[in-house]
């Protein structure tokens, strides 16, 4: 009997507690030990429990694991007809104000980076692309628009190209000393139709369906939970807006973690397109160019079409 399956895989406090916080995040063992409370083993025992159960799964990411809740399935659908059975509840409340912290505590972590490194930024961002034009491949298809956003703009070098295709170009990220180095740019232009904002990719300072156009460059891999920027990206883009999204390939070029800050190596294009669908985007086109240094670029060109 196969209900019996997820019946059992949900008939303990634990594996409860931990279904409802990878429900809201993904984590590494590690960081469920420190918000449980537990022993490692037994989280791990209990975390294989639901992974067979099709609740929970496990991405590898170099030497770490991060487990999440499962996207699809029987065993997810199974989740998703009692979780509202978690709402409410003061221990699954406070498990994830723990997770929460955890998560936080690594934003805090990778704006130090940025600040720290915002100066030389360019440079380091040349070394991983190479002689790949970035700016060309991003807008080569561009149109005229009148609101376009840089989620993750960096010291502006995207946002530079950005304005010559809008009416108002807006820059977002969450490093003070990045914007800094971007303010720098174009006041030394003059440039008014430029504006920067101080805001976190997953949390955006704009408002339902203010632009016209987006562009996510080579951030998704720094970011905590980078499904979650997909889904505040469909939230400011208008319905017919267009988004393009460049990220690396999945690989195994650890350097690029402990030189230049990423959190995951590339991301699987099939997870991607999964993003986008869910968030109500159409792929109108993937474009895979091979680099240098053996990295393997995807940019997704798409458009909101459905209301979110």
């Amino acid at each position: 009997m196969e209900s019996l399956t997820y019946f059992k895989a949900l008939a303990d406090e634990t594996r409860i507690r931990l279904v409802n916080i990878l429900l809201h995040h993904e984590l590494k063992v590690g960081e469920l030990v420190s918000i449980l409370e537990m022993g490692q083993s037994r989280i791990s025992r209990h975390l294989k429990i639901l992974a067979d159960a099709g609740m929970v799964r496990t991405v590898k990411e170099g030497v770490w694991g991060f487990y999440s809740a499962a996207e699809s399935g029987p065993g997810r659908t199974f989740v998703n007809a009692v979780r509202y059975l978690f709402e409410n509840d003061s221990l699954l409340e406070k498990d994830l104000a723990r997770a929460r912290q955890i998560i936080e505590a690594r934003a805090r972590g990778s704006m130090r980076f940025f600040d720290h490194i915002a100066a030389s930024w360019d440079l380091l961002k040349q070394e991983i692309i190479g002689p790949f034009d970035l700016k060309q491949a991003i807008f080569r298809e561009a149109g005229r628009y009148g609101i376009a956003v840089d989620l993750g703009c960096g010291t502006g070098e995207l946002l530079d190209a950005m304005k010559n295709h809008a009416d108002k170009a807006i820059g977002v990220d969450s490093s003070p000393r990045m914007l800094e180095e971007a303010r720098k740019r174009f006041s030394n232009k003059g440039e008014e139709n430029v504006e920067i904002r101080l805001g976190e990719i997953e949390h955006l300072p704009l408002g339902d369906n203010e632009a016209d156009f987006a562009v996510i460059s080579l951030v998704l891999q720094y970011l905590d939970e980078p499904q979650a920027a997909v889904a505040e990206l469909a939230r400011i883009l208008k319905p017919g807006g267009d988004f393009v999204l460049a990220e690396f390939a999945r690989h195994q070029q650890e350097a690029l973690k402990s030189g230049y800050g990423v959190k995951w190596l590339g991301f699987d294009p099939e997870s991607i397109r999964a993003w986008l669908d869910k968030n109500g985007f159409t792929i109108n086109r993937v474009d895979s160019h091979e680099l240098s240094n053996g990295l393997t670029l995807n940019i997704f060109r798409s458009t909101r079409t459905d209301s979110v």
